[in-house]
């Protein structure tokens, strides 16, 4: 699990990790192709070779590599070279490739850089594998596919939905003493649970650095946004809500509630590290998708929950969990998305996939995936479907510049806990600019 403790210098997760998905219609060419036309698509015989890279911990690496070699027995000729790390190191080693013009051609992408890498032509554009049949959409909504737009292009496919959640320690809380938190608790039952939690010895779990996640959710709850409609500049005019936000987390991390900002520096977020693994904490923060490695390590059952805060329905949102991108320097991009196509729509695969990656986008699988579900992962599922029913639409993909905004907000985040700056004080500097960036990326 991507922590969202994490200290990253570079592009933060733990989240992240990190986006959200747009409402714009996907056009009547991207709905998927005919059964005719996907059966006249043939396998090649030609020899191929295809870099893939992604990241995430060591469960995701195992069933993705097993994955891999299924397609591969079907197709004798394909030779995949895997490329994956942990989400920081991923994306430092991801940036150089795109300078040099030589990314793999299937890239693992995140809604935090989607429109990055595709506003700027270093993504293909999947429609035309849709037509001819070699992506096959058949048994995937048309929402689901517009999330991976960017400028009028499909240049990501979604290969699942999650949303923000709290994973909760829910038999330690209750030995404790301490009453578990329910779907409609508040900033205050959090802080509550905090106080009691420190007094017995455990951490609660919080935002550090994925601010880049928990600010904007923040900012929904009260009908604002991050970015502006045109992402020309921020969403918000006003510093209150960003006082109030960072006041507040100040609060509760002077309180010792969350780990200490020198010991999330040497974490990679993965979920053999998260602090409820450790015996530290009773919950953290995350994507629902990211649930399932830390459930599965954890000596006691682990619970799903929403985050705090009055009108969470308005922040919380179904969001595209993470992409396969075709790289628009492959010399392969047809034989990319057939492995894409397989990715998302093979109930075999998927048996090993199931939602790692978030819950799968399509139909047909995911009827198909119910039956075998573990009980992590049905408490994966049911989140996701409560989610839906207890949501807003989400946001377009955040604008280019949103990465070094990203950035600026963390170390802003930083310099306020370190006290090296008030938050008042930080509130307007950060303002001031994160407008420039955007500025100067729209030119």
């Amino acid at each position: 699990m991507k922590k969202i403790m994490t200290l990253a210098l570079s592009a933060a997760i733990l989240l992240t990790a990190a986006g959200c998905g747009t409402n714009e219609k996907t056009p009547a060419a991207s709905t998927g192709a005919t059964e005719t036309t996907k059966a006249s698509i043939a396998p090649s015989k030609d020899p191929v070779k295809l870099r893939i890279a992604w990241w995430g911990g060591q469960s995701r690496h195992d069933y993705t590599l097993k994955v891999i070699e299924m397609y591969k027995a079907i197709n004798p000729n394909v030779t995949i070279e895997a490329e994956y790390a942990p989400f920081d190191d991923y994306w430092k080693k991801l940036a150089p490739q795109a300078a040099a013009n030589s990314l793999p051609d299937i890239i693992q992408m995140d809604i935090s850089y989607l429109t990055q890498y595709g506003g700027r032509n270093q993504l293909a554009d999947l429609k035309p594998f849709i037509d001819s049949g070699a992506l096959n959409t058949t048994d995937i909504s048309p929402n689901a596919l517009s999330g991976g737009e960017v400028g009028g292009k499909l240049v990501a496919m979604n290969l699942g939905v999650n949303a923000l959640s709290m994973t909760t320690d829910v038999e330690t809380i209750k030995s404790l003493g301490l009453t578990a938190p329910a779907n409609d608790w508040t900033w205050d039952d959090y802080e509550a649970l905090a106080a009691k939690a420190k007094e017995k010895g455990k951490q609660i779990g919080g935002f550090a650095f994925h601010h880049e996640v928990f600010f904007p959710y923040y900012l929904r709850t009260l009908d604002q946004k991050m970015f502006s409609a045109d992402g020309s500049t921020l969403g918000y005019t006003d510093d209150k809500p960003f006082i109030d936000y960072f006041n507040r987390y100040q609060k509760w991390y002077d309180a010792g509630y969350f780990l200490s900002l020198d010991k999330e520096s040497q974490k990679k977020g993965v979920a053999e590290e998260d602090e409820i693994i450790l015996g530290n904490s009773l919950g953290s923060t995350g994507w629902s998708n990211q649930f399932l490695a830390v459930a599965n390590l954890s000596k006691t059952p682990l619970e799903l929950v929403p985050l705090p805060g009055r009108n969470g329905s308005k922040g919380l949102f179904l969001k595209p969990s993470m992409y396969f991108a075709v790289s628009e320097s492959s010399k392969q991009k047809e034989e990319a998305a057939k492995f894409i196509s397989f990715f998302v729509n093979d109930i075999e695969a998927n048996k090993l996939i199931k939602g790692d990656r978030g819950v799968p986008v399509s139909s047909k699988v995911k009827e198909a995936l119910k039956p075998i579900l573990s009980a992590n992962e049905v408490k994966i599922f049911d989140y996701v479907a409560w989610a839906d029913k207890n949501s807003s639409p989400g946001d377009p993909p955040n604008p280019i510049g949103a990465v070094e905004i990203e950035k600026l907000l963390r170390d802003t985040s930083e310099k306020i806990l370190y006290k090296k700056i008030t938050v008042e004080e930080a509130a307007v500097k950060f303002r001031k600019e994160a407008n420039a960036i955007l500025e100067k990326n729209k030119k």
